[in-house]
């Protein structure tokens, strides 16, 4: 039986909401040189304010109209700029967020020691640079996602469901264990909610059903395995199909295409 946990606050989790969506998700940093039209090109920014305030601001979901970063704050600096993407399941966090997300360094002490390490980097190039830079950039966003989390930054989706009490434990269960036969019961028990009480409230926190969010995470996880040439057989059983057929379909419906034709792209690619 599964154990209603208290409120989450800052510093007191006690269970990992993250280390299953890193452990698969991509993260790649490009950084900008130093002119209006390159960084008008980002989407994650180190910014040097008015009074010698530092922010960092990501804007996720409009990568390509990043000029509202000119209204973020007045006298503004640019200390580093990036394009930082997402790719694999990686990309349901990022779409997760608000449009903007805008932190005040001074109030995240966690974040702004990496900010520093990044702004160095860009400053002074050296050997190596742009490897350590992506995976500072790795890091950061990484650290950013936890503050979201931990701060309740998004009202809906991904990010929301992970910093639900509850909501999180049916999550974990999911990301870690996808091939398990899920179903809504024992879902419920592993947020210690009630059925109905569970299937309510992850609709309204993730804007969809339990059952299509473990869809959605399993064709996610196939489409990576798909991709990195594993046989169409081995990735149904490890992501929870009961057979190759049953994933062809599947994943037809999501994406459009048939899994022989990522399998073709992916020999032709070697």
């Amino acid at each position: 039986m599964a154990t209603v946990l208290a409120e989450v606050q800052p510093g007191e989790l006690r269970y990992d909401r993250l280390s299953s969506l890193i452990e698969r998700f991509k993260v790649e940093a490009y950084i900008l040189q130093n002119t209006e039209d390159d960084v008008l090109q980002g989407n994650f920014f180190i910014l040097q304010c008015a009074q010698g305030l530092r922010k960092l601001v990501f804007l996720p979901s409009s990568p390509d109209n990043p000029t509202s970063i000119k209204q973020i704050c007045d006298e503004t600096v640019v200390l580093a700029g990036a394009r930082v993407e997402f790719g694999g399941p990686g990309s349901q966090l990022s779409t997760a967020l608000p449009d903007c997300v805008e932190i005040e360094l001074r109030d995240a002490p966690e974040l702004e020691s990496l900010a520093e390490l990044v702004v160095e980097e860009v400053l002074s190039p050296r050997c190596g640079g742009a490897a350590v830079i992506n995976r500072l950039c790795e890091v950061v966003m990484i650290r950013l996602l936890r503050h979201a989390i931990l701060t309740g930054a998004a009202g809906s989706g991904l990010i929301a469901g992970l910093a639900h009490p509850n909501l999180a434990q049916a999550l974990v269960a999911i990301h870690e264990n996808p091939a398990k036969p899920w179903r809504l019961e024992s879902l419920a028990e592993e947020a210690a909610m009630s059925r109905t009480q569970f299937a309510v409230h992850f609709k309204n926190v993730m804007g969809e059903t339990p059952g299509s969010y473990l869809s959605n995470w399993r064709l996610a996880l196939a489409k990576l395995d798909l991709e990195a040439g594993h046989s169409l057989k081995s990735v149904a059983s490890r992501v929870g199909f009961v057979s190759p057929t049953a994933l062809s379909r599947a994943y037809q419906r999501r994406y459009n295409e048939l899994p022989r034709h990522v399998a073709s792209k992916t020999v032709m690619a070697l």
